[in-house]
């Protein structure tokens, strides 16, 4: 059984919290059925995740090449959109993923539950009753089951929504947005980061609509088909790059067309995927469960908005040093989250194994799979430390050739390679709390963390200027992982059950 090695590892944890993460080394790796099941879900998604990144690290690549005003300007818009995406982004892709897993397993619970009872009676009885148990709506036309899970419908609906206002909010304030950012009207960067910003928000009800059915996926513990469609578009996009940019000569405007052009279409290949196999259309209003995702929601609301605003504030910061500090500030940041990305696909698949499991009451599958993805986050940053350091010091002049820029690199490539560990276990520990519905806990958590960073973001900057803003990132990051760190090592909130005879409360 998997948890004849793991299970003693959290006994242990009375004594030492730090001894659950460090117990039985050779069982990482080990390819038993949370093993298999783990690596299932993680290496897709992480695969998924890292796309993005890296087809925006092609687009820095290509820009760079046009200029280092262009680089920075496009620097500060992507930083602009992808914090206003995340604010409504993760809190729908986490909600959806855990709602999902809750209701998916409830429902094989009962489709077990109804199977054993059945066996006992004669098998043309059994046709029959199962016939009546499956209403006709649930079935496409070739007779084929699909899952009823309401949640998925909510998903949908709330993303369409918030993509529509996104898209609006964006178009309508980008020139205040930049401004903030530090882009002012004299600024050469202001034309071309307008164009991009404005051009690539028309796009924010596909990247919505794409990632709330990626959290219907993950939830459904299928996270192939998110990378299928995002390989499809990602590549569509690296097409498009040069010949939008350079045949076409539409610059930065081009990059944003193919940018655009490649999230409708992963929007289409999921939505098609997807009404295969759920049935989007629940019967009632109340099925949606509109209240329940607005209620959480709005806790990860919050924990976003202070997340993002310390990213973001990094970012206007370095702009306001100038169009260097932001062009080497963007190269870095989009390593810094490529790779980070790639512990992400250990806390999706920790949340959907977690989530499922807490629905069925299941804690030893709880704590083995805690145990696992937790240990496996941290060889996973080990690693990515070396690669980071070497790939950045030995490819930079990929992305520019401007001398002031890479001197800058050279400074910011240690705190990038340096915090891949710490970055991997805040993502790990995130996974974990989503899973356990701990919303509340790492809403307040981090809007805790974000006071403290944005403290030291201000204070390092002003004195230790592109240096001293990397270094209160890695403040930022590091208390992120402890707070995660806390929350479970207490045993309090949901892992309560952590201490023997107690259960989670709701």
């Amino acid at each position: 059984m998997i948890m004849d090695a793991v299970s003693p590892m959290w006994k242990n944890m009375g004594k030492s919290p730090l001894w659950g993460l460090f117990k039985s080394p050779r069982e990482i790796f080990k390819k038993d059925e949370l093993g298999i099941e783990i690596a299932q879900i993680a290496l897709p998604a992480a695969l998924a995740l890292t796309a993005d990144p890296i087809a925006s690290l092609v687009d820095t690549a290509f820009i760079g090449h046009i200029g280092p005003v262009e680089l920075a300007a496009v620097g500060v818009a992507i930083a602009i959109f992808n914090q206003a995406s995340k604010v409504a982004i993760f809190p729908l892709v986490s909600i959806t993923t855990s709602f999902v897993a809750e209701e998916d397993a409830k429902t094989n619970s009962k489709g077990e539950e109804y199977q054993n009872i059945e066996m006992v009676d004669k098998q043309s009885a059994v046709d029959n009753e199962k016939e009546e148990m499956i209403p006709k709506s649930e079935m496409n036309s070739g007779g084929v089951n699909k899952r009823h899970i309401s949640s998925a419908s909510s998903a949908l609906i709330i993303g369409g929504a918030l993509g529509l206002i996104q898209a609006l909010i964006l178009i309508c304030t980008a020139k205040p947005l930049l401004s903030f950012m530090g882009v002012q009207s004299d600024s050469p960067m202001l034309k071309p980061a307008l164009r991009y910003l404005t051009l690539r928000s028309l796009g924010a009800p596909a990247v919505l609509l794409s990632l709330a059915m990626q959290g219907v996926f993950r939830g459904l513990k299928d996270t192939k088909t998110p990378l299928y469609a995002t390989l499809v578009g990602d590549v569509a996009n690296i097409i498009l790059d040069p010949i939008f940019i350079f045949v076409f000569g539409f610059g930065v405007s081009g990059a944003a067309i193919a940018h655009v052009i490649s999230q409708y279409l992963i929007t289409l290949i999921l939505l098609v995927r997807l009404m295969k196999e759920v049935n989007l259309l629940p019967p009632t209003v109340k099925e949606l469960q509109l209240s329940r995702f607005l209620k959480n929601g709005s806790l990860l609301l919050f924990r976003v908005i202070a997340a993002t605003f310390c990213v973001t504030l990094a970012a206007s910061l370095a702009s306001k040093q100038g169009s260097t500090s932001m062009a080497a500030f963007q190269i870095c940041l989009q390593v810094w989250l490529a790779t980070s990305l790639l512990a992400d696909g250990l806390a999706v698949a920790g949340q959907a194994i977690l989530a499922n499991a807490f629905a069925r009451n299941d804690y030893e599958k709880v704590t083995a799979t805690a145990s696992r993805v937790l240990q496996l986050g941290l060889i996973l940053g080990l690693i990515l430390s070396i690669v980071v350091a070497i790939i950045l010091q030995f490819s930079s002049t990929l992305f520019t050739k401007d001398v002031n820029v890479l001197r800058l690199l050279q400074l910011g490539i240690p705190f990038v390679a340096v915090t891949q560990p710490i970055n991997s276990l805040a993502f790990v520990f995130d996974g974990l709390n989503y899973g356990a519905s701990d919303f509340a806990y790492s809403a307040y958590s981090m809007v805790s963390i974000a006071v403290l960073s944005i403290v030291c973001l201000f204070v390092l900057s002003s004195s230790n200027g592109f240096v001293g803003i990397w270094f209160a990132l890695s403040i930022f990051m590091s208390l992120r992982a402890v707070a995660g760190f806390l929350r479970i090592g207490t045993r309090t909130g949901p892992w309560i059950f952590l201490r023997g005879g107690l259960t989670p409360v709701g």
